[in-house]
């Protein structure tokens, strides 16, 4: 179980469920995920035959969740659950998969989609220590900010609708095609769009854009928690600072749901620019779906970098 620290407080703010999109008339399935994307992904592939519910909003911290009353109700009805897995949700997921008792969406079952088995982990460690701070011990959760796992899970995702749905395999087959071609173009865009990036060092608030970075070829040099789910200290933003004149750091980043003090303080006092990107669907006013969210970093990362 996930050590408990003072960010438990964040989850007495937690704002209230979506809904992602508005549920269709006449829809089939009723798809639960535990974050925004997911029910993104899910509503482009199912289109009118599926309904999905995000578990959390763009603002929220996924690690700290309450198992709501609300939220077991939905999970029970659910056809299919989908969670990025890794250990993201421990705290809260298990919990509502207890209680709701929901056959349908429980591991193993075609109902149940953990996007931590479907895409390459990176930064799985080799051993795990809870004194070194949030440590997964599956590897990096975060996979969504590289759009080719965005491609990987929407195959897998395509096949269980298909499964769950057969009635309507043809249907999902269908979007699932399109989807896949329009993406790839995307990818070919955002990726042409974003070769002056190549090579940049950053650093980041929490250890979450390890997958962009990857996909991107940019640098983290370092992160404004000195261990992962702890929130940064003084002593340790000092630190940072002073290791900056021996690299040429270029942005400081950090997600919506994140405090910008300390970002704003390191970039106060490097004069490297800081940068707050999408990390989710709706996590910035224009991050309206997953291609916007996509437009919308490129084109932060590359409006903060320009001199």
């Amino acid at each position: 179980m996930r050590a408990l620290d003072l960010r438990l407080v964040a989850s007495a703010l937690a704002g209230a469920t979506i809904f992602w999109p508005a549920s269709p008339a006449g829809a089939t399935l009723r798809v639960f995920s535990c974050e925004s994307e997911w029910a993104a992904l899910a509503a482009a592939l199912g289109g009118d035959q599926v309904e999905a519910y995000s578990a959390t909003s763009a603002r929220q911290d996924v690690h700290y969740i309450q198992a709501r009353p609300s939220l077991i109700a939905k999970l029970r009805r659910a056809d299919l659950l989908i969670c990025s897995g890794a250990d993201l949700e421990i705290g809260w997921l298990p919990v509502l998969l207890r209680k709701a008792s929901n056959a349908k969406v429980q591991p193993g079952q075609p109902g149940h989609v953990d996007v931590s088995k479907i895409v390459p982990m990176l930064d799985v460690p080799s051993r795990v220590d809870r004194s070194e701070g949030d440590i997964h011990p599956y590897g990096n959760p975060h996979t969504q900010t590289d759009p080719h796992n965005i491609a990987l899970v929407a195959t897998e995702l395509s096949h269980r609708l298909e499964r769950i749905d057969p009635k309507q395999a043809g249907f999902y087959r269908q979007r699932s095609s399109e989807f896949a071609d329009r993406w790839q173009k995307a990818i070919a865009s955002w990726e042409a769009r974003a070769a002056p990036l190549r090579g940049m060092k950053i650093i980041t608030h929490h250890v979450a854009w390890v997958y962009m970075a990857h996909w991107l070829g940019l640098e983290v040099v370092g992160h404004l928690e000195d261990k992962p789910g702890i929130p940064p200290t003084a002593g340790h933003l000092a630190d940072l600072l002073a290791g900056l004149r021996d690299q040429k750091v270029e942005l400081i980043v950090r997600s919506t749901y994140q405090p910008e003090r300390p970002s704003e303080w390191l970039s106060g006092r490097s004069g490297i620019p800081a940068v707050v990107l999408p990390h989710t669907v709706g996590a910035t006013e224009g991050a309206k779906d997953l291609y916007s969210m996509f437009d919308d970093m490129l084109e932060r990362l590359l409006e903060a970098r320009r001199p």
